[in-house]
């Protein structure tokens, strides 16, 4: 076989087939590095958050001030849809960040929280102790931190809340099936 010019396609023949090989065009981009230089940027970025954990209670203490300032608004003005929709991300920011913060049993009250938010079918009639029980426990679970003898008493407290929570709401929604079905599904958000 002829020595080809690098870039070139490759072609081999057989005696039924022909196999054709084309040139990468990447390896003359592609830097190769030694086994003793490889960058790890899994234990970077977990490196990275380690620094920054000593700064997780304090985005806490300021996402659950967020969800008690959109909470006494609604206490104030009603439930005009601005604040709703503040109530929602508020407890929806929660939702996604208290786990990741050192924070779960929060998550489970935020997503309780979210959940009614989306499913009644009029958040005037929903009681206003149900919500504001959901942002108290919120708040007291970011207060307490993650002591070891707190931390029970909030999974405790958040699974409660959520029981209570798809009670109404399933009773709210007995006439609405495409709400029941979401409501009676299983929490998105991990147990602790």
């Amino acid at each position: 076989m002829p020595k080809q010019r690098a870039g070139a396609l490759k072609i081999e023949s057989f005696a039924d087939h022909h196999v054709i090989t084309q040139p990468n065009p990447l390896r003359k981009v592609l830097l190769r590095v030694p086994e003793s230089d490889v960058d790890d940027p899994i234990a970077r970025a977990e490196h990275a958050l380690a620094g920054l954990s000593g700064e997780f209670g304090n985005w806490m203490s300021t996402e659950a001030d967020r969800l008690s300032s959109a909470h006494a608004a609604i206490l104030r003005d009603g439930f005009t849809p601005e604040n709703c929709e503040e109530l929602f991300r508020a407890a929806h920011d929660i939702k996604g960040d208290a786990a990741t913060f050192g924070f779960p049993s929060a998550s489970v009250a935020a997503e309780s929280l979210c959940r009614i938010v989306e499913h009644a079918p009029d958040l005037e009639g929903v009681p206003s102790d149900l919500i504001g029980h959901h942002i108290n426990a919120i708040q007291a679970i970011v207060r307490e931190g993650t002591r070891r003898d707190s931390a029970v008493l909030a999974c405790a407290l958040s699974r409660q809340l959520r029981d209570v929570a798809d009670e109404f709401l399933v009773q709210a929604n007995q006439d609405r099936p495409e709400h029941l079905e979401a409501i009676l599904a299983p929490s998105i958000v991990p147990a602790d």
